[in-house]
This record gives C-alpha cells, sequence and structure tokens, in this order.
C-alpha cells in the first residue's frame, strides 16, 4: 500500500578531470566542449547539456575519458525522459569501464523506472560481484525479490545490509515489510515501532504500520496510524488511498469516497480507483 523511500534514485552527476592533452584544436574542442556541457547541467540547462555532450563524443570517439561523457549523457537523458537512449549510453559508458559500479547502478535504476526488472536484477548482481557490501545493490536486489515473491533471497540480502549498517532505514522497512508478506506481524510491528520511536514525525512509517494493522484486523489502531500520518503530512496519498480502503470496508462509504477523491487530486490515477470510487456509490 505505501511505497518504500528506497526508490531514491541515483541522480548524482560524475564529474572528472582531464589531463593536459597535446596543443591541437580538437582536443582543446573536447575539453571545453565537455566543461561547458557539465556546466549546463549546474544550471540545470539539460537540453543545450546533452547536444554539447553530443558534439564532444562525435568528435573523439575513441577518447578514453568517453566512459565520462556517456555517463552524464545518460544522466542528462533520464532528466529528459529519453530512458531508451539513456541506457545506451550507460551501455557505452561500461563499454569504456566495464567495472564501474556508479554506472551499473546507474543503469539498473534506469530498467527498474522502465519496468525492466531481469536487467535492473543483473546490473546489481553484477554490482554485488564487485562489491559485495553495496548497500543500495543490497537494498534494491531485495527489492526486486520481493517483487518475485522470492521471500528467503530478500531476507538474506536485508540482513547483509542490516550486517552491515544495523541502522539503515530503507534496510529495515524493507525488512519490516518483507515480515508483514510472511504473515510474521508482530515481528513487523517490532520494527516499525522501534523505527517510529527514532523518527517519530515520519508519515511513511505510521502508514506501514497501519498496512500491518490492517492485516491484523485492527483497523481501528490502523485509523489513529492514518491519522497521525496525514497530520504530519497530509499530501500523503497512500495514507488516503488505505484510510479509503479501510473506511470502505467499515461500510462508511461517504468518507471512503472523500478520501479516494482526495488521493486522485494529489496525483493517483481516477482510473486506478475505478472500482473503489463505484462501491461508494
Amino acid at each position: 500500500m505505501y511505497r518504500h523511500k528506497y526508490y531514491s534514485i541515483r541522480l548524482s552527476l560524475i564529474f572528472f578531470i582531464f589531463y593536459l592533452l597535446p596543443f591541437s584544436i580538437s582536443a582543446q574542442t573536447y575539453q571545453q566542449l565537455s566543461e561547458q556541457a557539465i556546466e549546463c547541467i549546474e544550471q540545470d540547462s539539460i537540453q543545450k547539456a546533452e547536444e554539447l555532450l553530443l558534439q564532444a563524443l562525435k568528435l573523439e570517439p575513441k577518447n578514453g575519458k568517453n566512459a565520462m561523457l556517456f555517463s552524464n549523457l545518460g544522466l542528462v537523458q533520464r532528466r529528459l525522459g529519453k530512458y531508451d537512449e539513456a541506457v545506451e549510453s550507460y551501455t557505452f559508458a561500461l563499454n569504456f569501464a566495464p567495472f564501474s559500479i556508479p554506472i551499473l547502478l546507474n543503469r539498473a535504476a534506469i530498467y527498474l523506472e522502465m519496468g525492466k526488472t531481469d536487467r535492473a536484477y543483473t546490473d546489481y548482481c553484477l554490482t554485488l560481484d564487485k562489491d559485495k557490501q553495496n548497500k543500495e545493490a543490497l537494498l534494491m536486489r531485495a527489492y526486486i525479490y520481493m517483487t518475485r515473491k522470492d521471500y528467503p533471497a530478500a531476507r538474506i540480502d536485508y540482513n547483509h545490509l542490516l550486517e552491515t549498517d544495523p541502522q539503515n532505514y530503507n534496510g529495515r522497512l524493507g525488512l519490516a515489510t518483507l515480515e508483514q508478506k510472511e504473515g510474521k506481524f508482530k515481528a513487523s510491528l517490532e520494527i516499525l515501532d522501534k523505527m517510529i520511536i527514532e523518527y517519530p514525525k515520519d508519515a511513511t512509517l505510521y502508514v506501514a504500520r497501519a498496512d500491518v494493522e490492517r492485516d491484523m484486523d485492527h483497523e481501528e489502531l490502523a485509523l489513529v496510524d492514518l491519522d497521525e500520518a496525514i497530520r504530519i503530512d497530509a499530501s500523503m496519498a497512500d495514507a488516503y488511498l488505505l484510510r479509503g480502503s479501510i473506511y470502505l470496508e467499515q461500510k462508511k462509504k461517504a468518507l471512503a469516497k472523500a478520501d479516494f477523491e482526495k488521493a486522485i487530486s494529489l496525483g493517483v490515477l481516477a482510473s486506478d480507483l475505478h472500482e473503489q470510487l463505484k462501491a461508494c456509490k
């Protein structure tokens, strides 16, 4: 019902230093174009940055520093919504730097956005082959395992992550979700209760706990947590969706309808709630 925060997307710009090149016009132009592209990215002139990077790459297609140019081009194209082109750019970057973990992670993130979880899974596995402690790869591979309902494999990755970083927020939240999916509600609540003590103003945690309480048929407790989540963050669509579902189960159709309509106003597609709204009549 709620969404993980792990979907924190990697949009960091990869900076690089150019070594002194021979004093030729082409070398200077390549460097200048690349530096101008970085300035454009910093100034959020994304379309111009793409043009400059493509010009530099065309000028010196075999330059060893093109791994970074292609990586930055992938970043720019991702921000422009050109996901296919971004994947291609990251793949070209990996041709120059096949063991670059940041590039692998960036390509995996795009694959996830595109719904290509199998390809994302491969990139996370490749990352972990090189860095067995990589937190992002462990977290996201565990998430993929959960979508596949491979709960034992997800637990291994979550446990590995939390052994390395016991206080990892997303790892703990993910493990709480895993416990819930396996019907281990008490274990899930124990994790969430501790996290809420640490983060008392975190609306996501109240929604997560409400979801577990609902599964336990403790609807009134769930409603208390959802009211608190909305008090903390009135723009959290997941809280209205879950509260609306509980109201609908309680035959409180007017309240349910109001919550579903609020969720739609916050960005949820009306088509996704067609059946729920129909049941509110």
